[in-house]
């Protein structure tokens, strides 16, 4: 299915579920920011939510710096 992530179209396996898209995009164990259309999903609940078709997802990383 495809999906919009951070702008750019991306072609995932069906029902995949947002943990699963951070491990295959290389996120891995980093401490991130998700939003699915526009709605802030919890850090707690990445596991369980699926992605559909057509939805747009925003993977923010936080930066320090000084």
């Amino acid at each position: 299915m495809q999906i919009q992530l951070n702008g750019q179209t991306r072609q995932v396996e069906d029902a995949i579920t947002i943990a699963g898209l951070l491990a295959g995009c290389g996120y891995g164990e980093r401490k991130v920011a998700v939003e699915v259309n526009q709605e802030i999903v919890p850090r707690s609940a990445h596991a369980t939510r699926h992605l559909a078709e057509g939805d747009c997802i925003e993977v923010v990383t936080a930066f320090g710096g000084g």
